[in-house]
């Protein structure tokens, strides 16, 4: 524990002030690391957001506990939701919802259930939660269709592991200071990756901080996706070559006499 309290410590004294949303408090976030490496024996890894709760430079006492909402959001890509319909024997792809600019992964961590922090209500409008994190001013005059959705996107991503909450995945190491791990999957997608951390108190959003981090890849990957980009048609005859030799190989060693 000392140990993880003297890391974020060193972090936190790089970082100026947060950024306070009303009242006297100042929120303070820092990630472990800012970047995620892809190799070839990549399986996944895990950052930490560590963060500081201070007024006046001191600790804040409130009636009211402390509740801290750490939202993460990954690239942003068109996902399209079908439902699946019965016509005679078979199952067909029926009616669709697209949601453009969704993000592909979302993960929302908080130090308690958000149904114990805020109302259904106050977490719909204030779009705090798994599912609530992408909704739109315009969805409460969504029909209830959409909102079936929605739902079924985000219980989709779910089993595939890209979207997930952890309702006890804030971690208070004192009265001001805390940190939240955060599991991104190997079939997590390259790119920027946003952290939202909030501060409430009461249900109430007090202070809200904004760090980020990115997924890359290195060396081979790297390389080789680069090259599939810039030199497609060589790297479409390159694989061809490839497989025509690896057939031709084949069919010489287990040739049968």
């Amino acid at each position: 524990m000392t140990r993880v309290l003297l890391i974020a410590a060193a972090l936190l004294a790089l970082l100026p002030a947060g950024i306070a949303t009303g009242g006297a408090e100042t929120l303070i976030a820092a990630m472990s690391s800012h970047q995620i490496q892809i190799t070839s024996n990549y399986t996944g890894s895990q950052l930490t957001v560590f963060g500081l709760v201070e007024r006046d430079g001191r600790s804040v006492s409130r009636g009211d506990p402390h509740d801290i909402v750490v939202t993460v959001r990954g690239p942003r890509r068109m996902l399209l939701v079908r439902k699946k319909e019965r016509l005679g024997p078979i199952w067909v792809n029926g009616t669709q919802r697209r949601f453009p600019d969704n993000p592909v992964f979302l993960f929302v961590a908080s130090n308690r259930p958000i149904s114990e922090m805020m109302s259904e209500d106050t977490a719909r409008r204030d779009r705090v939660g798994l599912v609530n994190a992408e909704r739109t001013e315009q969805a409460w005059f969504n029909d209830s269709t959409t909102t079936l959705f929605r739902e079924s996107l985000v219980r989709i991503m779910q089993g595939k592991g890209l979207y997930a909450y952890e309702e006890r995945g804030v971690t208070f190491l004192s009265n001001a200071l805390f940190s939240a791990p955060i599991d991104v999957p190997a079939i997590a997608p390259t790119g920027s990756y946003t952290v939202d951390v909030v501060l409430y108190a009461g249900g109430v959003p007090l202070a809200r901080q904004q760090t980020n981090f990115e997924v890359i890849k290195t060396g081979t990957e790297q390389r080789l996706a680069s090259g599939a980009y810039d030199w497609a048609w060589l790297y479409g005859l390159a694989t061809i070559l490839l497989a025509l030799f690896l057939g031709w190989g084949s069919s010489v060693v287990f040739r049968r006499d």
